[in-house]
């Protein structure tokens, strides 16, 4: 073996056992269940895991890197946050690629795939954002040659007019038609965006300009709205649906309702939707928290939690796309300049596993919200748990380890970050890229440049 973890706790999305890693040629090589009583393994590199979890590298499959928007870039190159997210035991990012008006898919992907692959430090996938289907919906003829290229998700912005990314309900219906014939999940952001024009002109005009006026643009109901009217077509259509950064309790529901139904609809929340609530808009620094959609009320997420638990949210991944503090004060006194997108790829896999640790759910829950069913659902099948013939991405976790997040010991490049001060129980201490060692206790170890773009297969299959 080229590597060996010996000792450890593997978990899985069905339990833990004791047991020896053998890695070779960057690849699960052997389990050895013999572990706990000195296995037969042999390896030129030897790690003891004792009293450590060997888990799965987790799978962020939700983030905005490099991504300029609202006047600026995001803070994150590739390089940055791919670095961030290796050091947080996510070694599978997913970017969202932008079409644009006149550009085809597989292009758009490429575009970003030769800014990503130079300084990438994880294994890297992309989403394709459809923002126009050209005239003659002539884009619906390139879904298939995207899939094939391994582009097997495409989001749909139901926001964003005024920016130019949003698209209407006749082309989210074109789009999930097609997609479904080329076996292509569609993504959805879901908010109402007329409505939120409408309350923020009337807040606007009536000099209400404080950060909670996000909030009151874009409350519970906005996106509940938008939630239902995805659901109603995929229903309608026989379609897969996956409705991202999911953060209200009647979303929640109508999630719920049309999995009890039988119908292919998952749900993705993100961290922050599970530890805030509105109430950070109220405070000095609440322009910081400023993301789309905005943290809800506690109803919702105590809503969040519940659907965790139950299996109704299927994945947790973290809409990262953070911003400086100069760009957050652009909207000190006016909202809407704020840009839009906060840190947590970095703080994704710690949260979820200091839950686990404090008991609020299981850590084989933990694993199955952050590895193992994104992987599966958005195809890719050498990623996402610890088993034989699967890439060597794992990382080594110490429950006992006391942690407090601060931009100071975090990895990117922004200088601020929403999780400031956050206590966690338990924290991962090294994360292996297919048995390259990347990330030792509080160190980035790896070489830019050896995180891999990764061909998926067809995506929205559990």
């Amino acid at each position: 073996m080229d590597l060996v973890i010996k000792n450890g706790i593997v978990v899985s999305g069905a339990g833990e056992y004791r047991a020896d890693v053998g890695v070779k040629d960057g690849r699960i090589a052997v389990i050895d269940g013999g572990g706990a009583s000195g296995g037969g393994l042999r390896g030129v590199e030897t790690v003891d895991a004792s009293g450590l979890y060997v888990l799965p590298g987790a799978v962020d499959a939700h983030t905005h890197l490099q991504m300029p928007f609202g006047g600026t870039v995001s803070a994150d190159s590739y390089e940055a946050g791919t670095r961030a997210a290796v050091c947080g035991g996510v070694t599978t990012v997913f970017d969202y690629a932008i079409q644009r008006k006149g550009k085809g898919i597989v292009r758009t992907v490429e575009e970003r795939r030769a800014l990503a692959e130079p300084g990438a430090c994880a294994d890297i996938a992309f989403h394709c954002a459809i923002t126009d289907l050209g005239e003659g919906c002539a884009l619906l003829d390139e879904f298939p040659k995207a899939a094939d290229y391994g582009v097997s998700s495409f989001k749909c912005f139901m926001v964003y007019k005024k920016e130019g990314m949003m698209i209407d309900d006749g082309m989210l219906m074109r789009i999930m038609e097609k997609a479904g014939e080329a076996g292509i999940l569609t993504n959805v952001h879901a908010e109402n965006p007329d409505a939120i024009d409408a309350r923020i002109a009337a807040f606007i005009a009536s000099g209400k300009t404080s950060p909670w006026y996000h909030y009151l643009s874009r409350p519970e109901f906005v996106e509940a709205e938008a939630v239902k009217r995805a659901v109603h077509w995929a229903k309608a259509l026989g379609a897969k649906l996956y409705i991202v950064h999911l953060a209200c309790k009647e979303g929640v529901e109508e999630v719920a309702r049309a999995k009890a139904e039988g119908y292919a609809v998952f749900a993705e929340t993100c961290p922050q939707y599970l530890e805030f609530t509105s109430d950070v808009y109220k405070r000095e620094d609440g322009r910081n928290f400023v993301c789309s959609p905005p943290m809800k009320g506690a109803e919702s997420r105590e809503a969040l939690w519940r659907a965790v638990k139950a299996g109704v949210i299927d994945t947790v991944a973290t809409d990262h796309c953070p911003f400086m503090q100069a760009e957050k004060d652009w909207g000190r006194d006016d909202f809407t300049k704020i840009p839009n997108g906060c840190a947590g790829i970095e703080n994704l896999y710690p949260y979820m596993l200091s839950a686990a640790n404090t008991g609020r759910i299981s850590f084989s829950q933990a694993v199955r919200l952050c590895a193992e069913t994104p992987a599966k659902l958005f195809g890719c099948p050498s990623k996402g748990s610890v088993t034989v013939g699967k890439d060597a991405d794992i990382v080594l976790y110490d429950r006992a380890r006391d942690f407090t997040v601060s931009v100071k010991n975090m990895h990117s490049d922004y200088d601020q970050t929403i999780w400031e001060g956050k206590p966690l129980k338990g924290y991962p201490v090294k994360t292996f890229l297919r048995g390259k060692l990347v990330y030792d206790n509080g160190n980035y170890v790896g070489v830019p440049g050896q995180g891999r773009y990764i061909k998926r297969s067809e995506s929205g299959c559990l």
